[in-house]
């Protein structure tokens, strides 16, 4: 059982920066990650995903320059390296997980909690 725990969210201003994390417990190392958000009122989308090896990467065009996902294996933990923060970029993030060696937009059976990152205009 793979369980997912992010941290890192807050409230900052616009064009300010934060990192996300999120800390898996057991074996993840060979697990497609990804971070997706969800607003208030709109459904959930995916913002970047990493493959196992974090040698390949995907990003949500609406964050494509603005954000870096990342992974440590020997750590467990994912990050997302966020710029340029927007008002639109405000929603709860969620890291999610997957066994598989590709990088899927969808179908992650383990997700975390969420953090709230709220953007100020």
């Amino acid at each position: 059982q793979v369980q997912l725990v992010e941290s890192g969210g807050g409230l900052v201003q616009a064009g300010g920066s934060l990192r996300l994390s999120c800390t898996a417990s057991g074996r993840t190392f060979d697990y497609a990650m990804a971070w997706f958000r969800q607003a208030p009122g709109k459904e959930r989308e995916i913002v970047a995903a990493i493959n196992r090896s974090g040698a390949n990467t995907l990003y949500a065009d609406s964050v494509d320059g603005r954000c870096t996902i990342s992974r440590d294996n020997a750590k467990n933990t994912m990050y997302l390296q966020m710029s340029s923060l927007k008002p639109e970029d405000t929603a709860v993030y969620y890291c999610a997980a997957a066994n598989t060696g590709y990088i899927p937009r969808d179908n992650y059976p383990y997700w975390g909690q969420g953090t709230q990152v709220t953007v100020s205009s």
